[in-house]
């Protein structure tokens, strides 16, 4: 999450990956870390246990999301996305 929150606020877009277990934990560090809406996407839990194959299916499944939330012009709270933040700001993402 501090990652991903760091980007965002280079302008860079950039979306939190985790498993649904950590729903609620990245949820709170986002609140903590002033972007209670960013970007981000679960994925089933667990993980740690899968084959590569999985993990490659189980990758393939988040892409159009990771996707979406890359390229859309609001967070998933509403707020401005990198992108317009970063065109606003004179800099490209």
């Amino acid at each position: 999450m501090h990652d991903t929150i760091f980007f965002e606020g280079e302008g860079k877009p950039a979306v939190f990956v985790a498993s649904q277990e950590f729903r609620d934990a990245a949820q709170a560090q986002a609140d903590a870390l002033g972007m209670p809406g960013v970007a981000r996407v679960f994925v089933t839990h667990p993980i740690q246990d899968r084959t590569d194959a999985e993990m490659v299916a189980l990758a393939d499944d988040a892409c159009d999301a990771i996707i979406a939330a890359l390229t859309s012009e609001t967070t998933a709270g509403g707020a401005p996305a990198a992108p317009r933040r970063a065109r606003e700001q004179g800099r490209s993402p």
